[in-house]
């Protein structure tokens, strides 16, 4: 029920107090019984007066039947009606209204159990429809969005439910519309909150993407690979036509790594004839890498140990 308006109070006081103080005149003159009568008008007054007496706010919009049948619609602001033969059976909210709804355990298309949570935003456009045509419409659209959100979940796939909410929305939003708008309801949004799968449907899917991604990243490794080979041909072609490139290639490969501290390196004897480089070649490379490796550079203190003289160890 709709609260009283402290403006309707204030009125409804204010018809009274004449009609007070004309009773307490009376009965002062000496003349009782007319007080009591002018006492008592003046209160069945105040009271119709406060009955008369509405006030919507600038959100609200009445609904006004005379003797039963549909009278007229009023708000926002001060409007009067008739007592006893004008009712006010419902005041009607036009803002946004939001209403959550939520399917449990419903099969998709793919025979999949899933638990969708959704809300809905809608808002009353003709509100003699929405009092006249549907009764409790609040509890109607709620149940409406529910079946239609059952229905969108039988037809659709669970992977199309996972990726394309926003289809799903859309469609949700065209089938509670086309019920709703012969009650003077429009609906201005669906979102689907959250989708819910089975706990061992879940590890399965996450099981098949992370396959997915080990089968993605052997893909891009043997694309390098074969890359890698053409850049390999593409050289080798390039050697073929330049013999001294491809010795100076071998010859810098060599000197790597020997200059690494290897003390052992497995040459093919055909790269040591087409290097023009022998076994005494060979050690000798190796004996000057080495000796440069020796020749460090010492520190200062290994200097000053070095020109230290010793203790006499009979002082």
């Amino acid at each position: 029920m709709h609260k009283q308006s402290p403006f309707a109070l204030l009125l409804a006081g204010a018809t009274l107090l004449p009609f007070a103080v004309i009773a307490g005149a009376c009965r002062f003159f000496g003349h009782p019984g007319v007080g009591i009568a002018v006492g008592v008008a003046g209160l069945v007054i105040a009271i119709l007066t406060l009955g008369a007496t509405k006030v919507a706010d600038q959100w609200e919009r009445v609904v006004v039947l005379r003797l039963g049948k549909f009278r007229f619609l009023r708000g926002p602001g001060l409007f009067f009606i008739i007592p006893i033969i004008d009712s006010v059976p419902f005041w009607i909210d036009t803002r946004v209204i939001t209403t959550s709804f939520k399917e449990e355990k419903t099969l998709t298309k793919d025979t999949v159990p899933v638990d969708v949570d959704a809300v809905l935003f809608w808002k009353v456009t003709d509100a003699q429809k929405a009092a006249l045509e549907v009764a409790q419409y609040q509890a109607a659209i709620g149940w409406t969005a529910q079946t239609a959100l059952r229905d969108v979940i039988g037809k659709t796939m669970l992977s199309e439910m996972l990726t394309g909410r926003e289809n799903i929305d859309t469609d949700l939003q065209k089938i509670i519309d086309k019920h709703t708008e012969s009650w003077g309801i429009q609906v201005l949004s669906v979102e689907i909150r959250d989708v819910l799968i089975p706990a061992g449907l879940e590890n399965a899917m996450s099981m098949q993407a992370q396959a997915e991604r080990e089968r993605q990243a052997r893909v891009i490794l043997g694309d390098s690979e074969r890359q890698v080979a053409e850049k390999f041909e593409e050289a080798a072609r390039t050697y073929v036509n330049n013999p001294t490139a491809l010795h100076l290639r071998a010859m810098n490969m060599l000197y790597e790594g020997l200059k690494q501290n290897a003390t052992l390196v497995i040459v093919p004897s055909s790269v040591l004839d087409t290097m023009q480089l022998g076994a005494a070649g060979m050690a000798a490379l190796s004996m000057e890498l080495s000796r440069k490796g020796e020749q460090k550079p010492r520190s200062r203190e290994e200097s000053q140990d070095e020109t230290r003289l010793p203790e006499n160890p009979a002082t």
